[in-house]
């Protein structure tokens, strides 16, 4: 299932690129909300047979080892990343994993021939279930191989303090990953396939979710409340954040 590279003394690759994709189609159907309509069944059951025989979900990650720098900056393995609310989850920290999921190339291109909107939508929903497939196959694989104990999570542009526009650093701290997963980053720093994921794993004994902090009412993706006062408990320092700078009064993010 794993295919491993090793670089240098610190840093550690692997590649999942053998996932097996065999989606319930009972959990299909009701994520596009069809479980009650027998009439758009075998539509949906024969979209997800051809989409089992392409998709090729993968997954990349490496270990890379921590350098603290200020209130607002860590350097992993050399590469900088700018983040007050990463900075003091990786506090603790002296090794993380930094990450790259994908529903696969293969997946998403099979996704553009569709040109009915409808089929459009349930293959859309086809590669959400390949890019989840990945990400646990390789938050299983990170379990079996390293037994971090309890660990959370962070990707950038889930919070303002750590925006979109470090997936670039992010990208380079994962090497060659993302090409040999056929990812890429188009300059305004979305990935292609849309249907791909990043970010930095770390221990974490206190379960941390961005979330806590994000005070958007209607998020689809929500995992966790949000906690008002978290960010003045535990993440507000002496300097000016990056929290700050981008919203002005912290009120502002905190609601």
């Amino acid at each position: 299932m794993t295919e491993q590279t090793t670089g240098d003394a610190n840093a550690t690759a692997h590649v999942l690129a053998e996932i097996r994709f065999d989606p319930d189609p009972e959990h299909l159907l009701r994520q596009v909300r069809l479980a009650s309509s027998p009439e758009c069944r075998a539509e949906v059951v024969h979209l997800l047979e051809e989409a089992r025989a392409v998709a090729r979900p993968k997954a990349f990650y490496r270990l890379a080892y921590l350098q603290l720098v200020d209130d607002e900056r860590v350097r992993v393995d050399g590469v900088e990343l700018r983040s007050r609310v990463l900075r003091v989850n990786l506090g603790a920290a002296y090794r993380v994993f930094a990450y790259l999921a994908t529903c696969g190339c293969e997946l998403d291109e099979w996704a553009h021939t569709k040109t009915d909107p409808l089929e459009q939508y349930w293959a859309d929903a086809l590669k959400e279930l390949a890019l989840g497939t990945a990400i646990r196959a390789l938050h299983e694989d990170i379990v079996q191989r390293y037994r971090p104990g309890p660990t959370s999570v962070m990707a950038p542009g889930s919070l303002a303090d750590w925006p979109i526009q470090q997936q670039r650093p992010l990208f380079a701290l994962l090497g060659d990953g993302p090409g040999r997963l056929g990812v890429r980053l188009s300059a305004s720093y979305l990935m292609v396939p849309n249907k791909s994921v990043t970010g930095i794993r770390f221990p974490r004994q206190q379960s941390f979710e961005s979330c806590m902090l994000c005070p958007r009412p209607d998020c689809p993706n929500r995992r966790a409340s949000y906690d008002r006062t978290l960010y003045r408990r535990q993440y507000a320092g002496r300097t000016t954040s990056a929290v700050e700078e981008a919203h002005g009064e912290p009120e502002h993010l905190l609601g």
